[in-house]
């Protein structure tokens, strides 16, 4: 049995390099199989460990993964006249799941058999009903089963739990960025607030009225996506805003340094930044504010190197734990993903779970 992990092509190694680590804390060992560009790590164990890691390793928590699920079975020679009856037959055995995702991998190879995903996906879904695997109507208590074609004559079909994978085909949520958003890093701040903010806690979280910083604001991309969320906001850059985010009247041009602005109360719900700096600087920066109280949430992106990018996120973020727990500031949450619209960057959530 094995663990497949859906990843940002190019990604495969620092995908490999957490799932590894994770796994090896809960007292699994296994190895991973990997092809570059190939946007899938499938990490080989024992047939219990497999369903183990499932349920006890969170894809939420995990970095670089966007999707985690079992492997059940593989076909690597389907007939292109019959694809339906074998992989039914493969699954003779598979608990009842919810519903299923047909799905490929990120990649041009993977998006080349949408098309057949889409042909297979209503032929598949009946006959599956009738042998009892799929429930007549899709439910969200069960299972999810997946069917992941890798050619037109190769699929891997597994599972996932319906309490611990992404809510997302293929792992890729469908977001809306603000329309006239003046940069595409708008999708960026987007998606962070769709996958990294829960459901059940987002109308809380972000409210119309509330504070916001921009830190490295212009041209407006991310001061957009506050905007667009009724908030008033304090756009921090020296260079030039966008003039219609300007004339919404919920937007303050602040001229200065993003290193050095500090606002004049204690009354900012949300940082935000996407500085191009170090990463080593923006995460002592996002640690001094939450020292000094002057946010609540803060979501940031750190920038990675071309080398070594799992060692140096996980030093960046232990570097930001560190410093909070020496200035002795507890009671926050701190999560980091690497999201669709990211390329060579995370996107780092800290956030207090009670204000001060």
């Amino acid at each position: 049995m094995a663990v497949l992990l859906y990843c940002r092509a190019g990604f495969e190694g620092e995908c490999a390099a957490e799932i590894q680590e994770r796994a090896a804390s809960l007292g699994v060992y296994g190895y991973c199989k990997t092809q570059p560009d190939s946007a899938l790590v499938i990490f080989e164990c024992k047939p219990e460990e497999g369903d183990h890691l499932a349920r006890k390793i969170s894809v939420h928590s995990l970095i670089f993964s966007r999707q985690l699920f079992v492997r059940a079975a593989e076909l690597n020679q389907l007939d292109t006249m019959d694809r339906v009856t074998p992989i039914v037959e493969s699954l003779a055995d598979m608990q009842l799941c919810g519903r299923m995702w047909i799905e490929t991998t990120d990649t041009n190879d993977g998006r080349s058999l949408s098309a057949l995903c889409r042909t297979i996906t209503k032929p598949l879904t009946k006959a599956l009903r009738e042998k009892g695997v799929l429930a007549k109507e899709e439910v969200n208590n069960r299972p999810v089963l997946h069917v992941l074609f890798r050619s037109t004559h190769s699929a891997i079909i597994g599972y996932s739990y319906s309490y611990n994978h992404s809510p997302y085909l293929m792992g890729i949520p469908r977001i809306r960025t603000p329309k006239g958003a003046p940069s595409r890093s708008a999708a960026k701040l987007a998606e962070a607030f769709k996958v990294m903010i829960p459901e059940s806690e987002f109308e809380r979280r972000v409210q119309p009225g509330m504070k916001a910083v921009d830190l490295g604001a212009c041209p407006g991309g991310w001061t957009s996506v506050l905007v667009h969320y009724d908030m008033m906001v304090a756009a921090v850059d020296n260079g030039p805003m966008d003039e219609g985010l300007m004339n919404t009247g919920q937007v303050r041009h602040y001229q200065e340094d993003g290193f050095q602005f500090l606002p004049k109360r204690k009354n900012v719900a949300w940082l935000v930044c996407d500085m191009v700096e170090k990463p080593k600087r923006v995460a002592q920066l996002m640690a001094d504010w939450f020292i000094g109280e002057w946010c609540h949430d803060a979501i940031f992106n750190l920038k990675l190197p071309m080398k070594s990018r799992y060692t140096a996120v996980q030093q960046d973020l232990a570097a930001i734990r560190e410093r909070l727990s020496e200035a002795e500031v507890y009671g926050y949450e701190l999560s980091a993903k690497h999201l669709y619209h990211d390329r060579e960057e995370i996107t780092v959530y800290l956030r207090k779970k009670f204000k001060s």
